[in-house]
């Protein structure tokens, strides 16, 4: 749908896809072959449409943003207001599970996320507790991430650290009377207690 939300304005499964990226690109256009397919053979289709999701043994930028957690080495998110939705995995398959049976899943496009939307900073807190350690947070004026978001290679990292990407499911939890099982905080502790046990 895009990489990037303006404050309060979060992603609704009615907005227009607008993928920035390859990756974001490729998955679109799996949405349209299989819709395409789904329309031609009559079988039903749900498209699932989560925000970065995260769990034990998570991989990429999640898991580094727990490894410079763990470090201790001071960060500077201490002064990022952004707000990122997010899902624990257990909560994405629990969703899954109902969109399969329901018949008032078929043919929908779903959002879903946790209940609770993060800062930066609040991430690197939950994350830094579930480690049995405190986060230690400095302030970085935001002009000096403008500055660093252009910047290839870099940027894009940047961009997801300090800028908002909201989701808003309440269509889903409407249509599908759900919520998610797995409270945020629970979901991001025990990821970061798997990383601290894996190492």
């Amino acid at each position: 749908m895009g990489a990037v939300t303006a404050p309060g304005a979060p992603f609704r499964p009615t907005d227009p896809p607008s993928p920035g990226d390859p990756y974001g690109r490729a998955k679109l256009a799996s949405e349209r072959f299989l819709l395409a397919a789904a329309q031609e053979t009559g079988f039903e289709l749900v498209i699932l449409r989560p925000p970065l999701v995260y769990g034990p043994n998570v991989k990429a930028n999640f898991r580094a943003l727990i490894r410079l957690t763990a470090s201790g080495l001071p960060l500077p998110f201490a002064r990022i207001d952004n707000r990122r939705s997010l899902i624990f995995l257990d909560n994405l398959v629990d969703l899954g599970a109902r969109a399969a049976i329901d018949p008032a899943a078929a043919g929908r496009v779903l959002l879903v996320r946790d209940t609770v939307d993060l800062s930066t900073q609040e991430l690197v807190c939950r994350l830094a507790a579930g480690l049995g350690r405190r986060a230690r947070l400095f302030a970085v004026p935001e002009a000096a991430f403008a500055t660093l978001r252009p910047v290839p290679a870099l940027g894009p990292l940047v961009a997801r650290l300090t800028l908002s990407l909201q989701v808003d499911d309440s269509a889903t939890r409407d249509l599908l009377d759900w919520s998610p099982p797995v409270p945020t905080d629970t979901g991001l502790a025990t990821t970061a207690r798997a990383f601290r046990d894996a190492i």
